[in-house]
């Protein structure tokens, strides 16, 4: 007899993402160029200090286990950036260091989600989080929300969404996909709506420092006397610090919940890698200037990618506020045919863009938004400018 399944590997499906980058990668191993558009993560060299600090870590012995919820310097260094930040005074108890931030948004769904309860998910929203919502056996509540209203959840759609299951509310600002960005007036709105009820708050914060034309990111835990008691940060170093691949994220819980978020990883995972710790204290701590120089670059491909949608037939988009994302409507190309591909929804556009034009995007239908593909412009812009020429060209056959 073969083993058989549990049953909750059927309520949860591949990431749309890193298959799509998957599927780009195989046709780029056989020898076809292709413009890849899909993968949210910095294509920037980790700054060298911070490259310096692992191999400090590393000469001194440092790679043994740490507690499971991260080395005190580093947890004392989070708590210190949000006192500092945003006037949220955190204690290094609070703070989980987990192996990246998907993993604290899992942990943190893990200490208070299970069946019978529902999470609030405004849509579009980041791929993974319905199916870690779903994997606790709770079960996502999807919010649409439009381009005209920038993508944002207003207080009145939220408070209609809530009924006697509801135990979360998932946010996510700067966005993935959207690069949509809440104003103050409007979280704080949002997070008066919040305090309403009995709800919780899972506010995922990984591209806080990505912004842009002036616009701010808010720690949405700041906002409101005793929203901290209802509220998870999520953040991490990958996409600010170009650190993808050292998979450090961390949550900034209550205690109770801090408590519990430790001692499950203790027992899945232990600790997170201790040389990528050292390295994400130095990131930090240490001096900002590679992130200035990334953030600058990320601004020139912003104003690029605008200018350049701006031409491409048949689409709409919303200017993206933060992140490194435009997330482009593409229905008025649905009902063509396109190198052979009937187009029909956003997975068989972007179908059509790959084996068509050689560009690699990620469909909208992914982060609940069918209609919808996202380009990613954490690439060259020798890549950006020759890809768009590409899809440009598909558009207008």
């Amino acid at each position: 007899m073969s083993l058989r399944l549990a049953e909750r590997s059927k309520w949860v499906a591949p990431s749309a993402t890193m298959a799509m980058a998957a599927e780009a990668a195989r046709l780029k191993a056989t020898g076809v160029e292709v413009f890849d558009f899909t993968l949210g993560e910095p294509d920037f060299p980790t700054p060298e200090n911070v490259c310096r600090a692992a191999q400090r870590a590393m000469a001194e012995g440092k790679t043994h286990y740490t507690p499971a919820a991260g080395i005190a310097p580093l947890r004392e260094a989070i708590a210190r950036h949000y006192s500092s930040s945003a006037g949220l005074p955190i204690d290094p108890q609070q703070v989980v260091v987990s192996n990246g931030a998907k993993h604290s948004i899992h942990n943190a769904l893990m200490a208070l989600c299970g069946p019978g309860d529902e999470v609030i998910i405004p849509a579009p929203y980041w791929v993974s989080y319905a199916e870690l919502v779903r994997l606790t056996g709770a079960e996502p509540v999807i919010i649409p929300t439009t381009e005209a209203e920038g993508f944002l959840l207003s207080p009145d759609r939220f408070r209609q969404a809530v009924t006697p299951r509801s135990k979360l509310l998932m946010i996510n600002s700067p966005s993935n996909p959207t690069g949509a960005i809440y104003d103050k007036a409007d979280l704080e709105a949002l997070a008066d709506a919040v305090l309403e009820t009995e709800v919780g708050v899972i506010s995922d914060e990984i591209y806080e420092e990505l912004t842009y034309d002036g616009a701010r990111a808010h720690v949405f835990a700041s906002l409101r006397p005793g929203l901290a008691d209802r509220t998870v940060t999520i953040s991490g170093v990958s996409k600010t610090y170009a650190m993808t691949g050292w998979r450090i994220g961390w949550a900034a819980a209550p205690a109770s919940v801090s408590k519990f978020m430790g001692a499950l990883q203790s027992q899945e995972t232990s600790n997170p890698s201790s040389i990528s710790q050292w390295a994400a204290l130095e990131a930090i701590t240490g001096p900002k200037d590679a992130i200035a120089r990334m953030l600058g670059e990320f601004t020139k491909r912003r104003a690029y990618v605008i200018d350049r949608v701006a031409g491409l037939k048949d689409v709409s988009f919303t200017p993206p506020r933060g992140a490194f994302y435009a997330f482009i409507n593409v229905e008025k190309h649905f009902g063509r045919t396109i190198g052979g591909v009937e187009v029909t929804d956003s997975t068989s556009f972007c179908q059509a863009a790959l084996s068509s034009a050689r560009v690699a995007l990620v469909m909208g239908s992914a982060f609940g938004a069918e209609g919808y593909v996202r380009i990613s412009f954490a690439t060259g812009m020798d890549t950006l400018g020759r890809g768009f020429d590409a899809l440009g060209a598909m558009l207008e056959g």
